[in-house]
């Protein structure tokens, strides 16, 4: 049913809910470009972001045109809230991958706060995701303290680096194929297919799409600076194989050319030799101090690739947020590093995964059963948390459900 997504109607619930204070809850039709353009106006208003250029909202339109996008209106053209969402892939573990409802675009104005309306927006999002049948919704947050109360909880964490390259000498292997710089626009077109083939390995990440990509390598933004010094580099094995591609940012630097710094906005390797190689080429740059990476896997391997650890400098966020709708699916879905039995009782206000259910696990796969004594209590704030692997430590029955890596989204969306 995943299909009609976008002219699936309007939650009647929050309609109505929305309509007793004269505000009007609807589908916002894309294909009318004014209409867009004000939605989208009022979209980057929320998130504290200038005035959209007619060019910006050409990208906005050829990006987020095709998703689901929902307003409230109080009496004019603009909305005073928005919402978008769609159907996104996003890997679990075991390397296969869920249609899970991706929300995006989440903002209230605040002429309009205390008014229940991203109450609303949230609870309806979460009926539609129910209604066309999809296991989980997820999100990436600004705020992390509006959607607990909605059953979403942080199940994939991400950290940003700062490496002294003085003390983080290399130590890891020495790879055999040979790195090349590329131009951005190749970076563009290659980065695309590496990332669906590599995300397979990082449960809680998702499909990306293309103006993402140009953002992050500065083929499409207001920083003209930035776009000119950003520097693309691939690796390919022994077969010429692109197996790797890397972005890095040189700044600094103008008090002591010996002192530069190097952002990286983003690193993909699909094997562990691009993966080595790719680090080893960033932490040995001539004349850089210092490398700083963003949005990264919080157990990043290259910690044990270096010579002195004390060198790294992490910061620790929640980052890809999910919200469990449908037990039996959810976890049928992934597979399961040691075998087990767990009776569950999932506590749930919302109604969606409310119930007792018994999951056996063997050789890795899960088969759920509705009923069951439900011996292990949890809310779905924290089954929906130890799901991708990111097990906490207040509900140890859910070891089950842990994995030997961390789970990591590589974007915000």
């Amino acid at each position: 049913m995943t299909g009609d997504y976008r002219s699936l109607p309007i939650d009647t619930v929050s309609r109505d809910r929305l309509a007793a204070q004269g505000l009007r809850f609807e589908l916002l039709d894309t294909a009318d470009l004014e209409a867009f353009a004000r939605w989208s106006q009022v979209d980057a208003r929320g998130f504290h972001g200038g005035v959209l250029t007619d060019e910006k909202l050409e990208w906005g339109h050829e990006a987020y045109g095709g998703r689901r996008t929902t307003g409230v209106w109080d009496d004019g053209p603009d909305p005073v809230a928005t919402v978008n969402a769609w159907p996104a892939p996003m890997t679990v573990p075991g390397g296969d991958a869920i249609l899970s409802w991706a929300i995006s675009s989440v903002t209230v104005s605040p002429t309009h706060r205390r008014r229940g309306i991203a109450r609303a927006l949230l609870e309806a999002e979460l009926r539609t995701a129910a209604a066309l049948g999809l296991p989980t919704a997820m999100l990436t947050v600004s705020e992390a303290t509006l959607y607990g109360r909605y059953g979403f909880a942080p199940a994939a964490y991400a950290s940003d680096y700062r490496i002294d390259t003085r003390r983080a000498a290399w130590a890891g292997p020495e790879p055999s194929g040979t790195l090349s710089f590329l131009s951005i626009e190749e970076w563009g077109r290659a980065i695309g297919p590496l990332h669906e083939r590599a995300r397979r390995g990082s449960p809680g990440d998702i499909e990306v799409w293309q103006l993402r990509w140009d953002q992050l390598s500065g083929a499409r933004g207001d920083d003209k600076d930035r776009a000119r010094r950003t520097r693309a580099v691939g690796y390919r094995d022994e077969a010429g194989q692109l197996r790797g591609l890397a972005l890095y940012v040189p700044g600094g630097g103008d008090e002591d050319f010996t002192q530069h710094h190097a952002s990286i906005p983003y690193l993909c390797a699909e094997t562990t030799d691009a993966y080595a190689a790719l680090w080893r080429f960033v932490l040995e740059l001539d004349l850089v101090s210092e490398v700083r990476a963003h949005l990264r896997p919080v157990d990043e391997p290259v910690r044990w690739m270096v010579r002195d650890q004390r060198g790294i400098h992490q910061t620790v966020t929640d980052h890809q947020w999910l919200r469990i709708l449908d037990v039996r699916a959810a976890l049928e879905a992934r597979r399961y590093e040691r075998d087990g039995v767990l009776e569950l009782r999932v506590v749930d206000p919302l109604g969606f995964a409310e119930g007792s259910w018994q999951l056996d696990v063997v050789d890795g796969v899960g088969t759920v059963t509705e009923g069951g004594s439900g011996t292990v209590t949890v809310t779905v704030n924290e089954l929906s948390a130890a799901y991708l692997g990111a097990v906490p430590s207040v509900v140890p029955e859910l070891d089950l459900f842990h994995t030997a890596r961390a789970p990591w989204l590589s974007v915000w969306y």
